[in-house]
């Protein structure tokens, strides 16, 4: 499928300051364990906190974990998203809806549900912890990281590189 092309994969979530930078985060770096070149990003189907950098929570889980997320910035999906890149995953059914209704008519991306890509979590939405504890962010953290590994395994074995 993706034999000698680059793959690109965006990650959405409402707002971009807490799961789908942890997203990003974690499968920049899975990618990078498995040598695999691959433009990554994340986004949020709102706007309304454009160029904020992630919430100091994610920020912490993700530093915990080896990953620095602290550089990104919030941006909205766009309509040339649906052209740039290869994959776009969603990390809600919210935002699945949201991604489908403004997909323009030549959009070339594959879009999906992140934890679609997890044996025995298909269906299941990445958890939100904004509105929780620190430990809520661990729970995402968990989610994202597991669904990094599987789409990193996936890209390799579909030739991807």
């Amino acid at each position: 499928m993706g034999e000698g092309m680059k793959a690109s994969v965006l990650f959405v979530c409402m707002g971009n300051i807490c799961r789908s930078p942890l997203a990003e985060g974690a499968f920049r770096a899975e990618a990078e364990r498995l040598g695999l070149d691959v433009t990554v990003d994340s986004a949020g189907t709102g706007g309304w906190h454009k160029c904020d950098p992630p919430d100091p929570r994610a920020i912490a889980v993700a530093r915990r974990n080896g990953v620095d997320i602290s550089g990104l910035k919030a941006r909205q999906v766009k309509a040339d998203d649906f052209r740039t890149f290869t994959h776009i995953y969603a990390l809600d059914h919210d935002n699945l809806r949201g991604l489908l209704q403004v997909a323009p008519s030549d959009a070339t991306a594959e879009v999906g549900l992140l934890l679609n890509l997890v044996e025995g979590h298909a269906g299941r939405a990445v958890a939100d912890p904004y509105y929780g504890d620190d430990a809520g962010f661990d729970v995402t953290w968990n989610d994202v990281e597991m669904a990094a590994r599987a789409l990193a395994q996936r890209l390799v074995e579909e030739g991807w590189r």
